[in-house]
This record gives structure tokens, C-alpha cells and sequence, in this order.
């Protein structure tokens, strides 16, 4: 994803900035004034010294109210970092300040160290984490999960396949790819070996369809979360054909999904127009699911 991109995304959220603080209850936050804004950098949820993130927890915050946003950023599973995200990240605080956010890492994959499902379990023990800190930073652990690219992908596959306790109230699916038997991927030569590599087999039952397996669009059930996905029509890396087979399968099973689908790439070449309509929609979400 490109920088351009992420600038545009935070000048339409700073945009919206009055809209949304104008919402704020004036008495509950003259209440809970006490504690302050609180941000904590490279916060250790494992013994890898990938396994971090960054905490920012708003003013005013209470355990009864204070739900968090997860950002889980991109790179093919095997690249990317959270600091690709603080632009974001910023923008989503100035325009959702109730909110407390987390902006992750996860294990990058290589062949000691695959990345299904240990990345979906890096998601799991961050939740789990701040579960059990809730009193402590004053938060509500229910979840929206925004992720871009790989990041989407995993944020689906943790709602879809790991989320037992319901925390995660919406997915949000910008660019993330939602089914391997697209044949925009199986007629790649070599695709089969690449989910092989990518996932520890052991954690898999013998024979299992890896192309199916890893698909969020075949994971979806009745318990699945409502989701949005922002798809490119001529992205050369996700077929926007991915977008229309989750969508249908979501609808199928009764959950509230919505599909944007918009001239451009990977998220690059957008129009600020576009942008702004998946931010303003991202937040339909979470004002329904995460009020």
C-alpha cells in the first residue's frame, strides 16, 4: 500500500473530526477526565521480539465504555511492520477519539517459522492480553479489526475461525484476499508450494485442502461478524472477484456484510472520493457493532 494513500486517508478522517467528537457526552467526559491520554510504544505480548504493539488509550476511557480498534497491517505474511500503519492510526484517533486503539505485529513468516496459524495465534494472545489488563487500562474488550492486505486476511481468518468468545464485533477487509480457489490464483504456477510453505502442516489435519483451509470465504458461518471489504478492480495482486465471492457467502449465511469496490489497484490510485466513502462506511460499522 502506498504512502499516498494513507495521506489521503488521514485527510478525510481529520475531516469528519467535529462530526465524530461532537457526539462525545460532555458530562461523561468531564467525569472520567482523570485519566489522561495514555500511549504505550513496543508493548511485549510474546518472547519473539516481533511480538509487539503499540497502545493508545484515549482520555477519559472507562472499562464500561472504551471498546478498541485493531489495526493489523500488510506484506504478504512474510514483510510489513505496524509503523507502515501510524498514519492511519493517527487519523483513526483524531477522528474516533472514544476509542482506544491497538496497532500490531505479528511473527513474519519464514520457513522455521510459517505463517498459518501462527499469525491467526498472534492475534488470539493479543486479545487474550488485553483482556485480562481491562481493569487496568480501563477498556471494554470488544474489538473491530481493520486490516489491510495480509493484514485483512488475517483479521478475517481470526474472526471467522478463532473468535470463540464473540470480541470481535466487525472486520474490516481492505485489499485482503478471501478465497485461494479463485483461479486467479490456482492457475499460478507454483501456488499450491507457496501455501505449503507459508503454513505448518502439523497444525492441520492430514489431507487437508490448504486452498480452502486458508480462505476466509470458506470459513464463514452463522457466527461470523459483520463485514466491510474495500476491494481494487484492477488489482494485480487480489482479484476483485475475491470481493463478490465473501460478500455472496456472508449473505448466505445471514450476516450483514457490505462490498466498495473502486477503480485502481491495491489500494493505490484510489480517488480521495473513494477513500473518504471506505472511511465514512468503516465507521457505519462501527457505530452499528461498536458503539
Amino acid at each position: 500500500m502506498k504512502i499516498s494513500f494513507f495521506r489521503i486517508w488521514s485527510l478525510v478522517l481529520f475531516i469528519t473530526l467535529t462530526v465524530s467528537c461532537s457526539k462525545e457526552d460532555d458530562t461523561t467526559q468531564e467525569e472520567e477526565q482523570y485519566l489522561e491520554e495514555k500511549i504505550m510504544l513496543n508493548v511485549s505480548y510474546g518472547s519473539h521480539p516481533q511480538q509487539v504493539y503499540d497502545l493508545y488509550l484515549p482520555a477519559g476511557r472507562s472499562s464500561q465504555t472504551t471498546k478498541i480498534m485493531m489495526i493489523i497491517h500488510g506484506g504478504g505474511w512474510t514483510e510489513g511492520d505496524k509503523n507502515d500503519m501510524n498514519t492511519v492510526v493517527n487519523a483513526i484517533r483524531d477522528s474516533h477519539p472514544q476509542y482506544a486503539v491497538v496497532n500490531v505485529n505479528y511473527i513474519l513468516a519464514t520457513l522455521e517459522q510459517p505463517a498459518f496459524p501462527n499469525q491467526f495465534l498472534d492475534i488470539k494472545t493479543i486479545i487474550q492480553k488485553l483482556t485480562s489488563e481491562k481493569e487496568e487500562h480501563q477498556i471494554k474488550p470488544e474489538f473491530g479489526l481493520i486490516g489491510a492486505s495480509a493484514g485483512g486476511h488475517i483479521a478475517l481468518m481470526y474472526d471467522y475461525v478463532y473468535d470463540s468468545g464473540n470480541q470481535v464485533k466487525f472486520v474490516a477487509n481492505i485489499v485482503g484476499p478471501t478465497d485461494f480457489t479463485d483461479p486467479f490464483f490456482t492457475d499460478q504456477p507454483g501456488m499450491e508450494l507457496v501455501l505449503m510453505l507459508l503454513t505448518d502442516i502439523d497444525a492441520y489435519p492430514p489431507g487437508v485442502n490448504l486452498f480452502e483451509a486458508l480462505s476466509p470465504a470458506y470459513q464463514v458461518s452463522a457466527s461470523s461478524s459483520p463485514t466491510c471489504s474495500f476491494m481494487g478492480i484492477s488489482d494485480p495482486l487480489v482479484p476483485v472477484s475475491n470481493g463478490h465471492t465473501l460478500h455472496q457467502k456472508l449473505l448466505d449465511k445471514g450476516i450483514h456484510s457490505v462490498l466498495r469496490t473502486y477503480e485502481g489497484g491495491h489500494a493505490d490510485n484510489w480517488s480521495q472520493t473513494d477513500v473518504l466513502d471506505m472511511h465514512l462506511t468503516i465507521s457505519d460499522f462501527a457505530q452499528m457493532y461498536l458503539p
